[in-house]
């Protein structure tokens, strides 16, 4: 890993493609102005749904919303994750919710199909059924980008501790979370759950996240931020679209992992 400076991005995306395009863009290149080479965007970034429309998606070879950001990685010289989209799925009924890592050429590097659907009735909360839309992964992601050893993830796998152990045993050092995790729940969990990640398997991690009323009963939390591997928040956007960027440091990684080794004194 490589000493790099990275951003997260918190959007409040709609139903409306070309102001989401373009409210994303303009805070992608307000980051890398800033100095950011990698830069991390929220879960459904350019296409949020909040009426009751299902959005098939779009092939990855010829979905808009992937060429526009991979265009914009390229123009602006950044690596860029695409927090997720929608992708044509296995039937007309179902996509599924994928990641997208372009390289700073604009290339895809990889891409990650969401494993856990968020399907949940909390009463008087929150009630949503991810997977009468989205087909679920299956395959854990960990690729290099940018100098950095980045595993992938998705909103709703964050509560799934396990998954997060397999991307440490392939190396990851970066944990991506995109999100558009609830306003209701993200009050209680978002940041203790973002935190621990961090403590237990001692990586960085960026958590961009969506913020705001999308429409209909579409409410997210916010508060996106990067976190270091000692679990202290090193930066964040409370309320409000903007972006946060903050320097990942190896040597810090390196020490954390060397003078608190359970990595090393694990029994199962």
């Amino acid at each position: 890993m490589k000493r790099t400076k990275v951003a997260v991005v918190q959007l409040c995306s709609t139903e409306d493609i070309h102001r989401n395009l373009r409210e994303a863009s303009d805070l992608t290149a307000a980051a890398a102005q800033d100095g950011a080479t990698f830069i991390a965007l929220p879960e459904n970034t350019g296409y949020l749904v909040t009426g009751t429309e299902r959005d098939a998606g779009e092939p990855l070879e010829s979905s808009r919303i992937v060429a526009h950001f991979g265009a914009l990685a390229a123009e602006l010289n950044v690596a860029l994750l695409l927090g997720s989209f929608h992708r044509a799925g296995p039937s007309t009924t179902k996509a599924y919710n994928t990641s997208v890592l372009f390289d700073r050429t604009g290339a895809v590097v990889t891409t990650y199909d969401k494993v856990h659907l968020f399907d949940i009735d909390v009463p008087g909360t929150v009630t949503f059924r991810e997977s009468d839309a989205i087909a679920a992964g299956d395959t854990p992601v960990v690729t290099d980008v940018d100098g950095m050893r980045l595993g992938l993830s998705i909103c709703y796998d964050l509560r799934f501790p396990e998954y997060y152990r397999r991307l440490v045993d392939a190396g990851a050092e970066v944990l991506a979370v995109p999100a558009a995790f609830t306003a209701q729940t993200g009050k209680a969990h978002w940041e203790v759950l973002l935190r621990a990640r961090a403590i237990e398997n001692q990586c960085f991690v960026l958590a961009p996240d969506q913020w705001g009323i999308h429409g209909g009963k579409r409410h997210s939390h916010g508060d996106s931020m990067i976190i270091d591997p000692w679990g202290q928040v090193i930066a964040r956007v409370s309320d409000g679209i903007g972006y946060a960027t903050a320097w990942l440091d190896p040597a810090h990684l390196a020490r954390v992992r060397r003078d608190l080794p359970c990595g090393s004194h694990r029994r199962f």
